[in-house]
C-alpha cells in the first residue's frame, strides 16, 4: 500500500472500532471484521431493517422486486426531506439519485461502503444536511442471487474480501449487459424502480479488473460525449466534482475506464468511448438523465476500495444536494428537446478516431518476457516501484451509425405486438394500439441485404447483424398494431430499441431473426421451367440474364444461382423476406387507437 493510500485505511478501521466500541447494530459484518469479510445477503435485509427502524422519519425500506430464486430485491429510501416515496418527491421537486451496488456482486464494495456512507450522512458526520435537499435511493446489492453464490476464488484478480459473490444472476445472466434488452427480472424490477422514482443520477458501483497502477478509482459519466448537449455539460460538471473531491481526499481518480487498447500491453495506451445501452452509462443518457459508472481498482486492498467507494457516494451526494434542482431543469428540458427530434440526424453508436495525444499515467515498473506457461509474452508488475508512464489516448469520438428518425414514429405489426409493448412498457416508452385496419400506408420499410447471425450465443440470444436500407414503400397495416411516437422524451431510446442496426436494439439482440431466415423454396425442375417462361415472354430479363452469365463467372458456374435469379423475379418469391417487421412512419395514425 503506498503512503498516500494509507489514510484511508486508516481512517476506515478507526471508524469501524469507534461504531464497534458503541455496539452499533447499523455496523455491517465488513466493519467488524475489519474489512476482511463482507456479509451475506440476509444482512442486508437485516439492515434494511434496522436503518428503518432506528430513522423512522428519515428511511424507508422497500423490496422492489423478487429475484428468480425468490429473495427479496431491498432498496432504503434516505431524506430528511420528508419525501420518502415517488409522489412526495415529485410534488415536492426533490432530486433523487439512486446508488447501487452488486450489479457485479462479486465487486461488493458498493454494498459496505453504501451502508458506511448512509450511516454518515443520517449521523451527520459525512455532508452534514445534504440529507435535507435529495432522496438517496440506495440498492445494496443488485444481483441478489448471484451474491449467495459466495466463494474465495469467484473474483481472482481482487483484493479482498475473502468471499463474495459471483459475476453473473442465478439464470448466468450479465445484468450490466442487460439495461436495453432487459430480459433479467431482476433488470425489469430495476427499470420499474427506476420508472417510478425518475432519479437525476444513477450511479452504478463496481471494481474493476485489468493491470496494476497507482490510480485507484475511475469516474466515468454520460452525458459527456453523447446526448442531449445541455447535459453533457451537466454531465462534466458533475463527473470533475467528484473528482476534485476524491482527489482532494488522496485519491487518484481517473476520467476514463483504464483498459488497454491491446490486451495486457500498457505501451498501447488507452482509448475512451460511448458504451452501447447494455450498460448504464450507455441507457440512461438515451432517457436524458445521468449515469455514473464507478469502478475502483480491484488490486487495491478491500478497506481501501470501500472507504474510497464510501467518498465518492457522499460526493455525490453532495453534488445532487447543490445543484439537483438545476439539473433536473436542464434535463426536463432536454426531455422537451428530444421529443422534438423527429425528422433530425441522430446518433446510435460512436467510436474513437485515430487522433491520440500522450497522456501521464501513473503505473509501476514492468517488464514483458516470453512466458514458459503460456507461450507468449506476458507482463509482470513490479508494485514496489511506481512509475509514470507516458501513453496515447484516443478520445476523440464521432458518430459510427447515424439514422434520421422518423417524422412520425415506428409501426410494430400486431404479430409483434405482445412482446414489444411488454418491453417498451418495462422502459416507460409510450405507445398506442391501432383498433382498426389501415390500407396502403405511406411507410419506410428496411429491406436487408445481408443478415448475419452471430457463431455463437451471446447472454442467450443469436445476435444479428444487419446490413440494408430503408426504402418508402406502401403497407397495410393490422389492427392491433402498435404506433410509437418519436415526439416523446425518450426518442432516442426509442430509436435505440427500434432501428434495427442499432447495436442493442431488439433486432441487433435476435429478437426478429425469424424475418431473416429464408422458409419457403421452388424445386429446381419447377424453376427450370419458369424460367424458360420468363426468358420467352421478356426480353428485358434475358438480357440481364445473358450479360450475368457473360460478366460473373461465379454466377454462371453455380446452377444454385442461376435458377435463384429467375425465382428472385418471379411472383412466388417471398417479398417479406429479409424484410424487418417494424416500419417507420413520417405522419402521426389518426382514428381509433387505444392508449
Amino acid at each position: 500500500m503506498s503512503p498516500a493510500r494509507l489514510p484511508f485505511a486508516l481512517a476506515l478501521l478507526l471508524s469501524a472500532t469507534a461504531a464497534w466500541a458503541s455496539d452499533d447494530p447499523r455496523m455491517t459484518v465488513a466493519e467488524r471484521s475489519g474489512f476482511v469479510e463482507t456479509g451475506r445477503y440476509d444482512e442486508v435485509i437485516a439492515l434494511c431493517d434496522t436503518f428503518a427502524r432506528l430513522h423512522p422519519d428519515a428511511v424507508r425500506c422497500i423490496r422492489f422486486g423478487t429475484s428468480p430464486e425468490g429473495r427479496p430485491m431491498q432498496a432504503l429510501i434516505a431524506s430528511r426531506s420528508g419525501a420518502l416515496d415517488p409522489a412526495a418527491a415529485r410534488k415536492a421537486g426533490v432530486p433523487v439519485v439512486l446508488v447501487q451496488g452488486g450489479i457485479h456482486a462479486g465487486e461488493i464494495d458498493g454494498k459496505d461502503a453504501g451502508f458506511l456512507a448512509l450511516r454518515e450522512l443520517l449521523d451527520g458526520t459525512a455532508a452534514p444536511g445534504a440529507l435535507e435537499d435529495v432522496v438517496l435511493v440506495f440498492v445494496p446489492v443488485f444481483s441478489v442471487d448471484g451474491h449467495e453464490r459466495f466463494g474465495a476464488w469467484n473474483r481472482p484478480n481482487q483484493r479482498g474480501p475473502r468471499e463474495m459473490g459471483w459475476r453473473t444472476t442465478a439464470q448466468n445472466l450479465n445484468l450490466n449487459r442487460d439495461y436495453a434488452k432487459a430480459d433479467a427480472p431482476e433488470m425489469q424490477a430495476m427499470l420499474a424502480l427506476v420508472e417510478a422514482w425518475d432519479p437525476i443520477a444513477y450511479v452504478d458501483l463496481h471494481a474493476t479488473n485489468g493491470a496494476q497502477f497507482e490510480h485507484d478509482i475511475s469516474i466515468q459519466v454520460e452525458p459527456v460525449h453523447a446526448g442531449d448537449a445541455a447535459l453533457r455539460e451537466v454531465g462534466r460538471t458533475f463527473r470533475d466534482a467528484v473528482m476534485a473531491d476524491l482527489a482532494a481526499q488522496g485519491s487518484l481518480p481517473l476520467p476514463y475506464y483504464p483498459s488497454f487498447v491491446e490486451h495486457d500491453n500498457p505501451a498501447s495506451g488507452f482509448e475512451d468511448g460511448v458504451s452501447p445501452p447494455r450498460f448504464s452509462t450507455g441507457y440512461f443518457l438515451l432517457r436524458n438523465r445521468i449515469a455514473m459508472l464507478v469502478e475502483t481498482h480491484s488490486w487495491k486492498e478491500y478497506p481501501v476500495r470501500v472507504r474510497i467507494t464510501r467518498s465518492t457516494v457522499v460526493s455525490v451526494v453532495e453534488q445532487i444536494a447543490r445543484h439537483g434542482r438545476d439539473w433536473m431543469r436542464v434535463a426536463r428540458e432536454a426531455d422537451a428537446r428530444a421529443a422534438a427530434l423527429g425528422g433530425t440526424r441522430a446518433p446510435l453508436a460512436w467510436k474513437a478516431t485515430d487522433a491520440s495525444h500522450t497522456v501521464d499515467f501513473r503505473g509501476y515498473a514492468y517488464t514483458r518476457t516470453p512466458s514458459e506457461i503460456s507461450g507468449q509474452l506476458m507482463t509482470r508488475y513490479d508494485e514496489r516501484t511506481p512509475q509514470l508512464w507516458r501513453v496515447p489516448m484516443r478520445d476523440t469520438l464521432q458518430p459510427s451509425l447515424e439514422v434520421t428518425l422518423p417524422r412520425g414514429g415506428y409501426l410494430v405489426p400486431a404479430a409483434h405486438a405482445a412482446w414489444v409493448g411488454e418491453k417498451l412498457a418495462q422502459h416507460g416508452i409510450a405507445f398506442r394500439t391501432l383498433t382498426k385496419p389501415q390500407k396502403n400506408v405511406t411507410t419506410d420499410a428496411f429491406r436487408a441485404t445481408q443478415a448475419s447471425p452471430g457463431a455463437t450465443s451471446v447472454e442467450g440470444h443469436q445476435r444479428l447483424d444487419l446490413q440494408g436500407a430503408w426504402v418508402r414503400e406502401p403497407h397495410d397495416i393490422g389492427a392491433g398494431a402498435l404506433f410509437v411516437p418519436i415526439a416523446q422524451p425518450k426518442a432516442r431510446l426509442v430509436a435505440a430499441l427500434l432501428e434495427p442496426q442499432a447495436p442493442d436494439a431488439l433486432a441487433a439482440w435476435g429478437r426478429f431473426n425469424t424475418h431473416f431466415e429464408r422458409k419457403e423454396y421452388m424445386e429446381d425442375y419447377v424453376a427450370e421451367q419458369v424460367a424458360r417462361e420468363m426468358l420467352a415472354t421478356d426480353p428485358a430479363l434475358r438480357a440481364e440474364f445473358e450479360a450475368k452469365l457473360r460478366d460473373d463467372a461465379a454466377f454462371a458456374a453455380s446452377a444454385d444461382a442461376r435458377l435463384d435469379f429467375f425465382y428472385r423475379r418471379h411472383s412466388a418469391w417471398d417479398a417479406r423476406y429479409n424484410l424487418y417487421p417494424v416500419l417507420r412512419t413520417d405522419t402521426v395514425p389518426t382514428g381509433d387507437a387505444a392508449p
